[in-house]
């Protein structure tokens, strides 16, 4: 098939345009292999190629800027498709707009809007439909009031000629809102703009600002003009909302046992769906029992990156109903830590891990032929295996710090997969680990799809460092600068800095297998959350690190940074000092 592409674009001096999509002659989708475009004007760079497009249903394309001595810029979104069953015709011209990542209105489709605040709207597909048609026009409109839809209206008869009540209706199909026209007898400039239209009163209640469009190509009976006209221009009201921010252990409800727990989020549910929030974003919920002391209720210090916090399980939830014996002989204590004050961490702990024991030996019969537990099992044994080994070694050498341990101190894939094995004796006390991560997730996954059902996002939290004894650096510490700390520079709230003690990233090692780490990460995040916080997102792109024999962040120094060259002193009238300005000056 023969494709010409086309895209609006007014470039600088050293720049230039490519293309990639998921086919050969568009380089596969591969950013390095991406195709130069021609410049035509000032506003318009193009490319026609002839692409075997016999072993795909779907076109997928996108554009790149390149400039001289800086990065590739790739246009935002990934929803430029092209349905070839649905184009008998032997040529393809596309004319694009390009979708830069900074427009605001791109977060209407994100994960929260599609899947939750925008789940429900569904735009009328009563647009006309043109079998034989030389021109479709696809504009992106993310939200809309209740019976309103887009329409399309010009120059001409098929576009109505102007008239209000003659305007096109668009239909949408996924991010897109398009009508198919023929225009194939018309040889004059045609113009256009996209409106608001009333289905119920029949009304078109505005057009979209700014100055017509003006419809670029020249009809032909042997060829399609498909149009990306980006985002109508429409002053309409935006999505408004707002949320609140809590941790989960502050959730306490009588059902709980001493600390909130997952199974309390259906309870915030219902209060922020009452009060007209839309949105509740909680702390970090991930395992940081290091010690099994209160020292481990710090949320930011987890001792593994994916794990989830063991003490925000339901027991009663776990125990089912022929085990609730195991949860009703509890019932004495569940009062007593429900009536503190304040939560008893080592408390909770302490008798939520043991009763788990208890219902895991209980059921351990049953997992085998759960299917849903071996999925669970399959999907995360990457972290889930080591992280259970781990919890194994730390109660048997009584310490979380692994280079003390006196067997496995350093990770290695073969020894772990053999401490592991279901025929090792001390296999329940590794299993119990990946019972206790199931159930969690679970109860987390139950919370958020009653969240989700009541119209309200969940946020989550990603910590922006790693505890300096958790499985992910015991795993791969060749990802981290172990022998440094970060921290936060001082400032009129720590004029010593902060030392959080928690290594810093070695990013030119993640970068060697492009990150996987983190794309594990942010997919785990994303089997719960419809957004998160990252925190410090600072950190990405320079952080404050402290020599690991400093205590106070004073002591630090942003890396990377850029470097003040001697001859700036002299030029602001500057004595320069080594020992003043080179090393530690209390």
């Amino acid at each position: 098939m023969l494709v010409h592409f086309y895209i609006r674009y007014s470039t600088k001096p050293e720049q230039s345009l490519h293309i990639t999509g998921n086919v050969v002659e568009l380089g596969s989708n591969s950013i390095i292999n991406a195709i130069e475009l021609n410049y035509v004007n000032a506003d318009f760079w193009d490319v026609k190629l002839e692409l075997n497009t016999y072993k795909i249903d779907i076109l997928q394309y996108k554009y790149i800027l390149k400039e001289t001595g800086l990065d590739d810029v790739v246009e935002y979104g990934d929803d430029r498709c092209i349905d070839l069953n649905k184009y008998n015709q032997r040529a393809l011209t596309t004319i694009d707009t390009w979708q830069t990542e900074a427009d605001y209105r791109n977060n209407f489709y994100t994960k929260a809007f599609e899947q939750v605040f925008l789940k429900n709207y569904t735009q009328p597909t009563n647009g006309k439909k043109e079998k034989s048609f030389t021109y479709e026009f696809r504009v992106k409109m993310p939200i809309l009031q209740p019976n309103q839809v887009l329409c399309i209206a010009g120059s001409v008869k098929e576009l109505g000629n102007w008239q209000n009540k003659k305007a096109l209706l668009l239909t949408q199909i996924g991010n897109w809102h398009s009508t198919k026209i023929n225009l194939t007898k018309y040889n004059e400039t045609i113009t256009y703009k996209y409106g608001i239209y009333n289905i119920k009163t029949k009304q078109l209640v505005q057009y979209e600002t700014g100055d017509n469009r003006i419809l670029v190509g020249e009809p032909s009976k042997k060829s399609v003009f498909i149009i990306h006209d980006g985002y109508a221009n429409m002053a309409t009201t935006n999505f408004k909302g707002a949320g609140v921010a809590i941790p989960v252990f502050s959730l306490r409800s009588k059902n709980s046992f001493g600390v909130g727990e997952f199974a309390d989020l259906k309870l915030l549910v219902d209060w922020t769906k009452k009060t007209g929030l839309k949105l509740i974003q909680l702390l970090p919920i991930n395992d940081t029992i290091a010690t099994h002391t209160w020292k481990d209720s710090y949320p930011y210090a987890a001792i593994s990156a994916f794990a989830l916090h063991p003490m925000y399980v339901s027991l009663q939830q776990v125990a089912f109903n022929e085990n609730q014996s195991i949860v009703t002989a509890l019932k004495k204590k569940q009062q007593q830590l429900n009536e503190l004050a304040i939560v008893d961490y080592e408390q909770v702990i302490k008798f939520k891990l043991l009763a788990l024991k208890e219902l895991y030996l209980l059921q351990k019969s049953t997992l085998n032929d759960n299917i849903n537990y071996h999925t669970f099992f399959e999907v995360n044994k990457h972290w889930l295996v080591p992280y259970a080994a781990f919890c194994y070694l730390r109660d048997k050498h009584k310490t979380i710090e692994f280079k003390t341990w006196r067997s496995n101190s350093t990770y290695n894939k073969s020894a772990i997969q053999r401490l592991t094995s279901a025929t090792q004796k001390h296999y329940d006390e590794i299993a119990v680990h990946y019972f206790t991560q199931y159930q969690l997730h679970l109860q987390l996954i139950d919370a958020t799809v009653y969240a989700h059902k009541n119209g309200i996002v969940i946020k989550g939290d990603l910590p922006i460092g790693i505890y300096r004894n958790s499985v992910d650096a015991w795993m791969e510490p060749e990802l981290y600068n172990i022998d440094e700390q970060a921290g936060a520079p001082p400032d009129d709230f720590a004029v010593k800095g902060q030392n959080w003690g928690f290594p810093t990233y070695n990013w030119k090692k993640m970068a060697e297998d492009k990150y996987t780490w983190w794309r594990k990460r942010f997919q785990k995040m994303s089997t719960y959350f419809d957004a998160f916080r990252i925190d410090h997102i600072l950190g990405f792109f320079r952080i404050w690190s402290i020599p690991l024999n400093a205590v106070e962040g004073i002591l630090g120094k942003f890396k990377p940074a850029l470097p003040i060259q001697l001859n700036e002193f002299a030029e602001n009238n500057i004595m320069f000092n080594y020992d003043r300005f080179c090393t530690p000056f209390i």
